[in-house]
C-alpha cells in the first residue's frame, strides 16, 4: 500500500509522469547499470543518485536493480552521453552542459548564461512546453531524460585578484565550464575546461588565474578557498544548474508501464531532494569558507552588463546557426520574459535577504572581542 501511494505521488507530482495507472507488480526482474559524469567528491548529486537507484528497488519490489559505476568505469570522462546511447550503461547521471561541443542546445537542460533559476527551470520543464522539446531533442540522440538535481544558483568563481572593471577579464586565463566561457571568451578572456583535480592544481601553481567549479558546499570540498581567497558572486553563467538522468530509449521503451511510472517517480525525488541539500548546505558552507579568511566580492554592474550584452549576442549568433538552439531557446526565452512580473517574489526575496544580512551584522557585533595577548 505504501509502494502504491509514492508512486501515485510522487510520480504524478514529478517533472514527468508516465500518466498510466501503475500494474501491481512489475512484469519481470531488471537489472541496470548507471554511469555517473559526477566525481564522488560532489557528495550531493551522488547521494540523490543512490537514493534514485534506491527507490527503484523498493518501489519495483526489488525487482528493478540499478548498479552505480563511476564515469571511468563505464565511460571515460564527458562519455556517459555516449555510453548510454551505445547501451553499455542502460542510464547515466551528467550534467548536459559538458556536451555543448556536440550542440549547444544541450545548454539549455542545463543552465545558460542570465537564464532561469531552479524553480523557474521546473516551471517552464512542467508547464511551458520545456520538457517536451528537450524530449524531442534528445529523440535524436536515442535518448529519455530527466531532470533529477540543481545546484540553484551558483557563485561566481575564485580569483587571485577581484574583477573591478569588464577591462580586467582581458586575458584572464579561467577554468569554466558552458556557455559560460563562450561569453567571457567575447570578452578578451582564456577560457579552459579542467577536471576538479587539474583545477586545483593549475590554480595553485598559476596556470590559471580564476576558476569556478559549483556552489560554496562543493568548491569547500574541493579546497578552492586554500589557493584563491576573491569569491565573486554570482556565478551570472549558472542561476540554476540542471542535472539530468539519461535513459537508453530502447531500454526504456523495453519498460512495463509500472516501471515507467517508477523511474519518474524515484527521478522526481531525487529532483527535489538534491536541489534541497544544496539549499541546506550552501549558507553552512559561505560561513565556514568566511571564516577561513575567504572574501566575498560582488561582481561589478559594468562586468555583469558587459557579460549579459555578450551572452545576448551569442545567442542571436546561435539561434542564426543553430535550428535546434532557436527552437528550444525561444520558448526558453519567452518563458524567462513573463518571470519579470514576479514582483512578489523579486521583493520579497530582495527585502528578506536585507534583514538577514542585519542580523548577521549584529550577531558579529556582539561577539566579545578576542583575548589580548599578554
Amino acid at each position: 500500500m505504501e509502494r502504491r501511494r509514492f508512486i501515485g505521488t510522487a510520480g504524478l507530482a514529478g517533472i514527468l509522469a508516465a500518466g498510466a495507472a501503475p500494474a501491481v507488480h512489475a512484469a519481470q526482474a531488471i537489472r541496470w547499470r548507471l554511469a555517473s559524469r559526477l566525481p564522488k567528491s560532489m557528495d550531493i548529486p551522488h547521494a540523490g543518485v543512490q537514493a534514485f537507484i534506491r527507490q527503484v528497488k523498493e518501489l519495483s519490489d526489488g525487482k528493478f536493480e540499478i548498479s552505480l559505476f563511476a564515469a571511468d568505469e563505464l565511460a571515460s570522462g564527458a562519455g556517459v552521453l555516449e555510453s548510454v546511447q551505445r547501451g553499455s550503461a542502460e542510464c547515466g547521471h551528467t550534467s548536459a552542459h559538458y556536451y555543448i561541443d556536440k550542440d549547444e542546445a544541450f545548454a539549455l537542460d542545463s543552465a545558460i548564461p542570465f537564464g532561469m533559476n531552479a524553480r523557474q527551470t521546473a516551471a517552464w520543464l512542467q508547464h511551458g512546453n520545456g520538457l517536451a522539446l528537450l524530449r524531442e531533442f534528445y529523440r535524436g540522440y536515442g535518448i529519455v531524460n530527466f531532470p533529477m538535481g540543481n545546484t540553484g544558483a551558483q557563485m561566481g568563481g575564485w580569483y587571485r585578484k577581484p574583477l573591478r572593471s569588464p577591462a580586467d577579464l582581458k586575458g584572464l586565463r579561467m577554468r569554466i565550464a558552458g556557455l559560460g566561457g563562450e561569453v567571457l571568451a567575447r570578452l578578451g578572456a582564456k577560457p579552459g575546461y579542467l577536471s576538479s583535480n587539474e583545477t586545483f592544481a593549475a590554480l595553485q601553481a598559476g596556470r590559471i588565474d580564476a576558476a569556478e567549479w559549483s556552489s560554496p558546499h562543493d568548491d569547500l570540498k574541493l579546497g578552492l578557498h586554500d589557493t584563491c581567497k576573491h569569491y565573486a558572486f554570482p556565478g551570472w553563467w549558472k542561476g540554476g544548474a540542471q542535472y539530468a538522468l539519461y535513459i537508453n530509449r530502447r531500454a526504456y521503451d523495453a519498460l512495463t508501464e509500472e516501471n515507467q511510472t517508477i523511474v519518474a517517480a524515484a527521478a522526481a525525488a531525487a529532483h527535489q531532494d538534491i536541489l534541497a541539500q544544496y539549499d541546506f548546505r550552501n549558507p553552512q558552507a559561505l560561513r565556514e569558507l568566511a571564516a577561513t579568511g575567504t572574501q566575498l566580492v560582488a561582481l561589478p554592474k559594468a562586468v555583469l552588463d558587459a557579460a549579459w550584452k555578450a551572452s545576448q549576442d551569442l545567442f542571436a549568433d546561435l539561434s542564426a546557426r543553430n535550428p535546434q538552439w532557436r527552437k528550444i531557446h525561444a520558448s526558453y526565452a519567452a518563458f524567462l520574459k513573463e518571470q519579470g512580473w514576479s514582483h512578489a517574489e523579486r521583493g520579497f526575496a530582495a527585502y528578506m535577504h536585507e534583514r538577514q544580512l542585519q542580523a548577521l551584522a549584529e550577531e558579529q557585533r556582539k561577539k566579545p572581542a578576542p583575548a589580548k595577548r599578554r
